[in-house]
């Protein structure tokens, strides 16, 4: 794409000025296939690098390039791509081993293109990439950061020039999203974008985004082989434990051992080829475990790197967690991986597993594979992974997938929803994470998530007030519950223990989310009905009066009650409690627990659709869990990913029947229908546990099929707990998450304000700032007068009841003449404002006497006049003082906050948060989520509040925080909600230059 700028250049743009090096535009990207690359601006340095990368081009590009033949650059060509200014002429080059694998520059251009410098506001672009990595969406991503670098420099348009036949370049200009002219002239597709972001434009970026991390994921978690690296010649260590349990999972890749003492020659190490390093295999190797001390490291990095492995676990300790030096081993390790385009997980990583049956990969220190399943479980601690592994076993769930990432230097758990939102392997995601790296990202990444799949969260640290050891992330100012309450607004699933994380996980797995929150009881205990009822209550659900049973219910009764709970059109879920029962001779019977189990599949399989949750509070029932945690009825599968969030059941793997190695069997118990039954096999801590052993007559083989439009069959299981407050707890969790899924279906809407002026606000933002800068003030943070602020504030429709100084007695009677009786006095003083239980407030001051006696009064008992800055302000109709306040925080971003004024919100922090921007939904949601919100409502015969005024008030606040992201902080206070209308009493707001928003920039990982 050689222009008229191009070709004039050399002869009317002189040498280009000296300027600092922006290392701010060096970023990391992953690319279509998963694979990364360092994008970085090109300087005089890398002259060779440019001859060497153009050699590698074929004659074709080079000729799409410059429209002509070009074997080869010139000296001159080569002095002119690689020295830049970085203002009107910039350079960018997209590497991998250090080497160029892709250019993008542009040229600052006039309106006849001609080279230009400040203010023409137009360049021209053109792209080169070597063949061998065109197709992996590279010239997309460098599109993205140029166009970022451009609009850096006040760009606000690019031109292009391509040849007709170069169908793959105008595509890369065309799909990008941004608003754009195309026109035919002599011979060639001129294509003008504009590069200010659209909606579309960020949609196809984060689009893009998702397939690229999502592939990435894929890559670590599908190898088609894997190497060990550290694999000990001994028996024991790390390394030699993940081979061996490689090996025992059935890896159905090739695996490989690699210890740097091994000799030339071949060797083996249990059973598979041992080799001195990755080179020395002479194969291709997807994925290594690195197992070798913290400064081996590097070597074994660099090994990997130059012989093509995609990805690396680095189960190695001694890094971020360890300290200052480790910190610094961490940065190296990541930058020297990225480098050759590969991803990390770790360092200090426990290790991943897949259990899909075409992979079968334990590259982990699990000692055993888990079964094959539908949960999808990220750890950053292998600690609390263990525990969680352990958790879901015992319980029969099986898992598609896990992580335990360590100090998540490289991947993290955002990399893992984006690979979740669309694996079919995986219907629900647990997550157990101590810090967030990039929360406005996995808020945007869990609310796409849980709109198709459930998304539970526990967050551990949540108190120590910084990160853990070995996490680099950004740290936040506002409370643990503001952050949950945010999480909740996105969909995710919050809990605060890993206990609730695997109840809620065997929940939501095993049964269909709930139509509402009305819950049918029934039970062989009075009183266990009682304790669930009460359980109900407590966690906001509707129970229905228990179905007491009596202990003497048989299994036939409780099957026919399940039964007849199941089609009650009055009952949305169903909680079955049980205790052993008395047997004909007195004793208590504890071995029923397989029977009752059956009965409760049979009610369940019996039920017209899948349609309803069924739970289990059992007390002491003997193999009750266990049998319930087997799966053996069948269930056709709903059609779709997600499927709807009512009568929704889970899609389950078919089990197979394949013993797993070290788990041995045992005897078949006979089921009650005559089939075989289920075989029991001991669990990992000793107890028992039932597995799948149906026939083909209760499930069907693959090639068996009566409809072959229907989805197939799969098992279900009915989830148990040992105790009614953890069960109700995680039907209470699926009717809220089955609730937000509702609700996402038809989002809310940012309504449009006639009446709202935000050039004129831009505007006198941008004076505001600019005169402070000025006077040498800290333009990190201006806090604007009370007539400031109010001007800023009317230009989005929120007037602020004006406010009258009164240093004096006869001052205040003047500023009542002014706004006119009845007025109310207080003081502004900080230890007093807001506070009018200390007495700092006069209301109804109906006359000159009343208010000279009021203003004596203060004085009297608070303090002087210039201690306590007396005010005026004209009555407002009586209502509820409530606060609303927005502010930006550096780890999530703008956050609008709502609660009543006083002791509810300072005291009790009853206190309710949204993300900005807010829909209309959002601020009902906000307003209503109170404790305190029935003082709202008409609470004990009171009237109820203008609350349409009200949510419009909390709509205008969060438009003009998310209209102008300099605004960094606003506080309504108090804000008076009377029956009709509101008023505004006092208000504070922050001017800021706007921080950096990491979220909207061009794709990149995390800078190290």
């Amino acid at each position: 794409m050689q222009s008229a700028s191009e070709q004039s250049e050399a002869a009317e743009r002189p040498a280009p000025p000296e300027h600092v090096y922006p290392d701010h535009w060096e970023a990391d990207v992953v690319l279509r296939d998963g694979g990364t690359a360092r994008i970085r601006p090109i300087t005089a340095d890398d002259a060779d690098r440019l001859v060497s990368f153009y050699e590698q081009v074929s004659d074709e590009s080079k000729y799409y390039r410059f429209f002509a033949p070009y074997p080869r650059l010139s000296a001159k060509d080569v002095h002119r791509f690689t020295h830049h200014d970085f203002v009107d002429r910039v350079g960018l080059a997209a590497t991998v081993g250090g080497e160029f694998i892709a250019t993008v520059r542009y040229d600052r251009i006039d309106d006849r293109g001609m080279p230009a410098s400040a203010p023409a506001d137009e360049a021209e672009v053109a792209f080169l990439v070597q063949d061998a990595h065109q197709g992996r969406g590279v010239a997309s991503a460098l599109l993205e950061h140029i166009a970022a670098v451009a609009r850096e420099r006040d760009i606000r348009r690019f031109a292009a020039e391509v040849l007709p036949a170069n169908n793959k370049m105008i595509k890369v200009f065309t799909d990008a999203g941004y608003t754009q002219k195309r026109s035919f002239e002599d011979g060639s597709v001129r294509l003008h974008l504009d590069l200010e972001p659209t909606d579309r434009s960020l949609a196809v970026q984060r689009a893009r985004e998702q397939r690229a991390e999502a592939r990435s994921v894929q890559r670590l978690l599908t190898p088609r082989s894997v190497a060990v690296v550290g694999a000990g010649r001994a028996p024991g260590g790390v390394g030699r434990t993940v081979l061996r349990n490689l090996i025992e999972a059935g890896f159905t890749g090739r695996v490989y051992a690699v210890n740097a003492a091994l000799g030339d020659g071949a060797a083996e190490l249990d059973g598979v080829p041992a080799h001195s390093s990755i080179g020395a295999i002479g194969e291709p190797v997807d994925l290594a475990i690195v197992a070798v001390p913290a400064e081996r490291v590097p070597e074994a990095v660099a090994d990997c790197g130059e012989h093509g492995v995609r990805g690396l676990v680095v189960l190695s300790a001694g890094y971020a967690e360890s300290g200052p030096a480790g910190r610094d081993r961490q940065r190296e390790l990541v930058r020297q991986a990225r480098s050759y385009g590969m991803r990390i997980i770790g360092p200090n990583a426990f290790g991943i597993i897949n259990t899909a049956d075409d992979v079968r990969l334990n590259a982990s220190l699990a000692p055993q594979m888990p079964a094959a399943g539908r949960i999808g479980l990220f750890a950053q601690s292998g600690a609390i992974g263990i525990a969680l592994l352990a958790g879901l076993h015992r319980h029969g769930a099986g898992l598609s997938s896990f992580i335990s990432a360590g100090n998540r230097a490289d991947v993290s758990g955002n990399d893992f929803l984006q690979h979740w939102y669309d694996d079919p392997g995986t219907d629900v995601v647990l997550l157990y994470l101590e810090s967030i790296g990039n929360p406005r990202k996995f808020t945007r990444l869990a609310r796409r998530t849980a709109a198709v799949k459930p998304v539970v969260v526990v967050k551990g640290a949540r108190h120590s007030g910084s990160a853990p050891p070995g996490h680099r992330v950004p740290v936040t100012r506002i409370p643990h519950a503001t952050v949950s309450a945010l999480l909740r607004q996105a969909g995710v699933i919050r809990v605060d223990t890993i206990t609730e994380l695997v109840d809620a996980g065997l929940l939501l797995a095993a049964q269909p989310l709930p139509a509402g929150p009305r819950v049918a009881i029934l039970g062989n205990s009075e009183s266990l009905g009682l304790l669930t009822y009460d359980a109900c209550l407590t966690e906001g659900l509707r129970p229905l009066r228990p179905l007491d049973l009596t202990t003497a219910a048989v299994p036939a009764d409780f099957r026919d009650a399940l039964a007849a709970a199941l089609a009650d059109e009055t009952a949305d879920a169903v909680v079955v409690t049980a205790i052993p029962w008395v047997g004909e001779n007195g004793a208590t019977e504890f071995g029923d627990g397989e029977v009752l189990a059956a009965a409760l599949r049979e009610a369940v399989a019996s039920a017209p659709a899948p349609t309803k949750p069924v739970v289990v509070v059992h007390v002491e029932m003997g193999g009750l869990a266990e049998a319930l945690a087997v799966a053996t009825s069948t269930r056709p599968t709903p059609a779709g990913r997600g499927g709807p969030p009512t009568g929704t059941r889970p899609a389950t793997r078919p089990t197979d029947q394949t013993v797993t190695p070290g788990t041995p069997a045992t005897a078949v118990t006979p089921g009650t229908d005559g089939t075989r039954g289920t075989a029991v096999t001991p669990d990992m801590d000793g107890a028992s546990r039932a597995v799948v052993t149906s026939d083909t007559q209760a499930t069907p083989s693959a090639d068996v099929t009566a409809d072959t439009t229907a989805p197939p069959a799969v098992p279900t299981t009915i989830p148990s707990y040992p105790a009614a407050e953890r069960a109700v707890r995680a039907l209470a969790e699926a009717v809220r998450y089955g609730q937000w899924r509702r609700q996402a279906a038809e989002p809310g809407r940012v309504p449009e304000y006639e009446d709202i002026d935000e050039a004129g606000a831009a505007a006198l933002i941008e004076r505001t700032l600019g005169d402070r800068a000025g006077d040498g003030a800290d333009v990190r943070g201006v806090t604007l007068g009370a007539a400031e602020a109010g001007e800023l504030l009317a230009r989005y429709g929120i007037a602020v009841l004006p406010t009258l100084p009164a240093p004096t007695p006869d001052d205040a009677v003047a500023a009542a003449a002014r706004l006119g009786y009845p007025v109310a006095l207080k003081t502004t003083a900080p230890h007093l404002r807001h506070r009018p239980d200390l007495g700092g407030v006069r209301l109804d001051l109906a006359s000159e006497g009343q208010l000279r006696t009021a203003y004596a009064e203060l004085t009297e008992v608070l303090g002087k006049p210039e201690e306590l800055l007396p005010v005026v302000q004209a009555m407002v109709p009586r209502g509820v003082d409530t606060v609303v306040r927005s502010a930006i925080d550096p780890a999530v971003g703008a956050v609008l906050s709502f609660g009543l004024s006083g002791a509810a919100s300072e005291l009790l922090g009853d206190t309710a948060h949204r993300l900005v921007p807010a829909t209309d939904r959002d601020v009902a949601e906000l307003v209503r989520s109170l404790r305190t919100a029935p003082l709202l409502f008409g609470w004990r015969g009171s009237a109820p509040v203008d609350t349409p005024a009200l949510e419009e008030l909390l709509l205008r606040v969060s438009r003009l925080v998310d209209d102008h992201p300099e605004v960094v902080a606003v506080s309504l206070e108090p804000v008076v909600v009377a029956p009709r209308g509101l008023s505004v009493l006092g208000a504070t707001v922050r001017l800021a230059p706007p921080p950096p928003r990491t979220d909207l920039g061009p794709r990149s990982l995390p800078s190290y």
